[in-house]
């Protein structure tokens, strides 16, 4: 059996509802859909809609309203995290999903290939100190 729910940083709706708790004690495995929250987790939108952007042309999506700017302060700020632990804001979105051995894995929505060479990285990085882990939850409360 194979669960399927969003999960990301800016959405830990299963992790606060017990759903992961109870994959992990019936030993089911989760695929997470949306892990960089549909782009804003890429950092792509801290400095507007970019014209080429899924918000800026193709709002099925993502819609711009949907890009909120008490979310984009904790994405600056997780940025920060990401550059310390010597990433990009996509890859520690995606190592913090995949830090957790219920989610066997991760659907990215690349529409370049370089997105998908520079999100593979992620797996290179799926520790965090208790620090990090801590300055995460902050940010995001």
């Amino acid at each position: 059996l194979i669960h399927q729910p969003s999960y990301s940083l800016l959405n830990r709706r299963i992790e606060n509802n017990g759903v992961l708790a109870t994959l992990r004690a019936e030993n089911v495995g989760c695929i997470c859909f949306a892990p960089l929250a549909g782009g804003i987790l890429t950092g792509k939108y801290l400095n507007g809609i970019p014209a080429d952007s899924r918000a800026g042309h193709d709002p099925r999506y993502l819609k711009p309203q949907s890009i909120r700017p008490e979310q984009l302060d904790k994405v600056a700020r997780l940025a920060g995290i990401a550059e310390s632990r010597g990433q990009t804001l996509s890859q520690l979105a995606l190592s913090w999903v995949l830090r957790d051995p219920v989610v066997t894995s991760a659907l990215i929505g690349a529409s370049k290939p370089e997105q998908i060479l520079e999100n593979v990285k992620a797996i290179e990085n799926l520790t965090f100190t208790e620090e990090e882990l801590h300055e995460i939850d902050a940010i995001l409360a």
